[in-house]
This record gives C-alpha cells, sequence and structure tokens, in this order.
C-alpha cells in the first residue's frame, strides 16, 4: 500500500510539473534546478553564475529553505527578483509549491529563473518541478564518494559542478573516480570544475546555461 501511495504522489507531481513547464514556455523562460548537499555552494555558485549572466539575461531566482531566509537575503542583495520558498521540514521542493510561486515574480521580465533545491542527495532527484536544466553540485570537501552513494542523483541530471575546485590540493579527493562514476550513471552528461571564491570555471557554466536560455526562447 504504501508503495501504491507514492507512486501516485509521485504521479500527480508529474501532472503538475508539466503544467509548470507550459507556464515557464508561455513566457519564454528556463528555469534550472540546483540540487546538491547543504554547503556543497548552491547560493555561491547562483550568486557567481547571475554576476557572469546578468549582462545578457534577466534573472530570477527561488530560494529554497527548511526554514529562514538568509540565503534569499544574499540574492537579494544584488538586485535579483527573489521569492523564499520555506518547505517547513520537507526534504524537498515539489512542482505544486512552484506552481503557486511563480506568480509572485515578474516573469514578463525573466529570461532564467534559478531554484535553489533544499541540501539534500536523495529526495531532490526524485521530484520534477517543471525545470528545463537540472544542475548537481558536488563540492570537494564532502568527498569522493557520493556518485556511488547517491547514484539517482548523478543519473538524473542535467551535468555536475565540482565546486570550491581550488580546495582539491588541500583534500584527499579522487577526482578521477568521480569522473569514472559519473560517466557511468550519466554518459555524455558534462561536468564543469568549478570554484566560486575565484571565478574559475563560471564562465564556461555560464555559456552552457546560455545555451539552455536560447532554445527556451526559441
Amino acid at each position: 500500500m504504501e508503495i501504491k501511495v507514492l507512486h501516485q504522489v509521485m504521479d500527480w507531481n508529474e501532472d503538475v510539473s508539466e503544467e509548470v513547464k507550459e507556464t515557464l514556455s508561455s513566457h519564454h523562460i528556463c528555469m534550472i534546478n540546483v540540487m546538491g548537499s547543504p554547503g556543497a555552494g548552491k547560493t555561491s555558485l547562483i550568486t557567481s553564475l547571475i554576476g557572469t549572466l546578468r549582462k545578457d539575461w534577466r534573472a530570477g531566482v527561488i530560494e529554497g529553505d527548511i526554514a529562514g531566509q538568509i540565503d534569499a537575503e544574499r540574492i537579494a542583495d544584488l538586485g535579483i527578483p527573489s521569492v523564499q520558498l520555506n518547505t517547513d521540514g520537507a526534504c524537498h521542493i515539489e512542482a505544486m509549491s512552484i506552481q503557486h510561486i511563480l506568480p509572485e515574480l515578474p516573469l514578463d521580465d525573466l529570461d532564467v529563473i534559478f531554484v535553489e533545491n533544499i541540501g539534500n542527495l536523495v529526495c531532490p532527484a526524485e521530484f520534477r518541478i517543471g525545470e528545463s536544466l537540472r544542475i548537481t553540485i558536488l563540492s570537494i570537501p564532502e568527498g569522493d564518494d557520493k556518485v556511488e552513494k547517491y547514484p539517482l542523483m548523478f543519473t538524473d541530471t542535467d551535468c555536475l559542478v565540482l565546486n570550491k575546485y581550488d580546495m582539491l590540493p588541500y583534500f584527499d579527493f579522487d577526482e578521477a573516480r568521480v569522473q569514472a562514476n559519473y560517466e557511468t550513471v550519466n554518459p555524455g552528461a558534462p561536468l564543469f570544475r568549478i570554484s566560486s571564491r575565484t571565478g574559475d570555471g563560471i564562465q564556461e557554466l555560464a555559456d552552457f546555461i546560455s545555451e539552455q536560455i536560447r532554445k527556451a526562447q526559441s
């Protein structure tokens, strides 16, 4: 019975996810679901990307947190339209939450919306939210075993970001292991090496995202 109920919830979420896609498509918006563990650097990556992309594209942000609004305040300080979404304990964002929150953003004035999902390598991978693109972040301090431990998160993503790459010399992190495991579960998907602190690699990822924005507007 529990499996049946879960299946029904997933089907319902997929239906709403498609409705969100239709709404975004009507406004020619590319929505990006940014996923990763707590402390992986999701907010820093988003702010770095906005700084690079804003010369060409108009960005908005939906900040997902279990509680609080610290990250949303960081985004708002950039002068970017942002909305805080608190899940009150839920470990992921669902499509219906996105559907309810989109009217709070100036959709006619946006090209791309970043959604910072809840810090978690399990639940967010299972729930589509109407996104055009999924980005999974793995930071160097987290360790090199995460692709093996949480394969769905790295299988069902459009690209992998190795974040805090400038810290590689200070951790026992087997980069080749991560790359091999990622290529096994998600062959052909790109991998970016990023340091939000130094800015290294940001332009390459921004170029990749720009391609997706152009597709959404075509």
